[in-house]
């Protein structure tokens, strides 16, 4: 109930000010697990995608948002996961993504694992096709470009002269088979960048 209250208040504000454009929503499935991965090069990455997706988004957080006082109780109250980027055992984390997506619900991913600093789209870590794989869930591939404009992780306040445009692509299924089985996890996922960043080129 708190969600979507914040959703409706804060997220129509958001799209009003800095959203210019946003297609391919209709390839966001109604119902059931999914996990939504973007590029990020801003705050504005996840803002921007929880005003915007029709469902609530779970988004994998880092501890930071946890630990500063304007992020925080944001965070905390929507009920993001967070990722101790510091710890090499992610086990606990994959867990409790999997009883999420078991559930029926969407995660959201950045690969990139932070902001880039020149809003260009660097290398993806493979955590997003591995929960993809053993979860036996679709990928939403999702462009973002303006985000970086609006507030680059230099910036300590937002541009209210810039927009954003986002493009949602068709759904990504890794299904676990002989074909997969012969394909490197790591080629999945420098597949699923690619993905991404022709969707950024088509906006």
């Amino acid at each position: 109930m708190i969600f979507w209250l914040i959703k409706v208040t804060l997220g129509n504000i958001i799209k009003l000010i800095w959203l210019s454009g946003a297609t391919g929503l209709e390839n966001i499935p109604k119902r059931g697990a999914c996990i939504i991965c973007a590029n990020h090069s801003s705050y504005f990455d996840f803002l921007m995608l929880a005003a915007v997706c029709p469902r609530r988004i779970y988004f994998l957080a880092g501890e930071v948002f946890f630990q500063k006082w304007q992020w925080k109780w944001l965070v905390k109250i929507t009920k993001q996961i967070k990722v101790d980027r510091n710890s090499k055992d992610k086990s606990e984390l994959i867990k409790k993504v999997v009883e999420y997506l078991k559930e029926g619900k969407v995660i959201g991913i950045f690969p990139e694992g932070t902001r880039s600093a020149d809003g260009k789209i660097h290398d993806f870590y493979n955590g997003a096709v591995k929960i993809a794989l053993k979860s036996e869930v679709p990928i939403i591939p999702v462009g973002i470009k303006g985000t970086y404009e609006i507030m680059s992780k230099f910036d300590k306040f937002p541009k209210f002269n810039k927009k954003c445009n986002m493009q949602f692509g068709k759904l990504i299924n890794y299904v676990i088979n002989e074909s997969s089985k012969n394909k490197n996890i790591d080629d999945l996922t420098n597949g699923l960048r690619e993905k991404i960043v022709i969707l950024c080129n088509k906006i």
